[in-house]
This record gives C-alpha cells, sequence and structure tokens, in this order.
C-alpha cells in the first residue's frame, strides 16, 4: 500500500513538472492549474490559427500564390507583390496592411487586369516612434496578412 506521504509527494512532483511546463509562477495547487488551465487555452488557439494558415495557404496553389518582395532601401522600402490571377479587392486589404504597419504610400503601380502587381514605395509615417524597428522581413509579414485577410474575407461571399 502506498502511503500517504508517496502520494502527496507525487503530487508535488507532478504539479512542479505542469508548473515547468506552463511557466508558471504560481505556488499553490489552485493557481498552478489555472495557469496550466490558461497555457491549454492559449495553445488551442495557436492551433487554431496555424490550422487557418494551412488551410489559407492550401487555398492557392504554388502558382497563382502571390509572390512578395521586399527591399529595404535607404530610408523606404520596394514592395512588390505580384499573382498571375487578378485579386479583385486585394489592393485595399493590402493598402490597409500598411495603415496598420505606419507605413505612408510615396509611390505606386497597380495593374489588374490579367494579373495582380503592385509596385509601391513606402516610408514608415513621421508620427511614428523611432524605437519601432520596422524591416523588409516586417513589412512582408504585414503584406502577407493583408492577404490572408483577404483570402478570408473572399472566402465567405
Amino acid at each position: 500500500m502506498v502511503s500517504r506521504e508517496q502520494k502527496r509527494a507525487a503530487m508535488y512532483k507532478k504539479l512542479q513538472i505542469l508548473r515547468s511546463i506552463t511557466n508558471s509562477h504560481a505556488h499553490d495547487k489552485a493557481s498552478i492549474i489555472l495557469d496550466a488551465s490558461n497555457y491549454i487555452k492559449d495553445l488551442k488557439k495557436r492551433v487554431e490559427k496555424l490550422n487557418q494558415d494551412v488551410s489559407t495557404a492550401a487555398s492557392f496553389t504554388s502558382q497563382n500564390f502571390p509572390t512578395i518582395r521586399v527591399e529595404e532601401q535607404e530610408n523606404h522600402f520596394l514592395i512588390k507583390v505580384f499573382t498571375a490571377r487578378n485579386c479583385h479587392g486585394l489592393l485595399v486589404f493590402i493598402l490597409q496592411a500598411f495603415e496598420e504597419l505606419g507605413l505612408e504610400v510615396l509611390q505606386a503601380r497597380v495593374s489588374t487586369s490579367d494579373s495582380f502587381l503592385l509596385e509601391a514605395i513606402a516610408t514608415r509615417e513621421s508620427t511614428k516612434e523611432a524605437d519601432d524597428q520596422i524591416d523588409a522581413q516586417v513589412v512582408k509579414q504585414v503584406v502577407l496578412q493583408g492577404i490572408q485577410k483577404w483570402i478570408q474575407g473572399s472566402e465567405q461571399e
């Protein structure tokens, strides 16, 4: 028979493992379990977002998913987005993404006849703080998010 003290020690050890896995700083049992519950909810949200990203990527083949190129130049970015098919409304979502990031479009050329082509020169808005680090990778991620929002909006129609 297992003694009460051995059970308590085993429970304590399991709680400490749970605490370390969930990065909890709590010391009492209820708080550790609550932190673990919140951690699981966060993981579920991450999985849902990843599943959405996978379905978004699957909705495009490699041939018609937009090609995005962002080049960082002196004090601006050169942004090129191309896809072989016409994407009605995509420009609006990309410009919204620029605005959310605090980019001001200085010059843009857009073609939407049979394909979609955007060539833009954008710079940080002067109202943004200098502490905000924006590089080409961040701009590319924001453009991708705009494309994903466009895809989700297109699927709902």
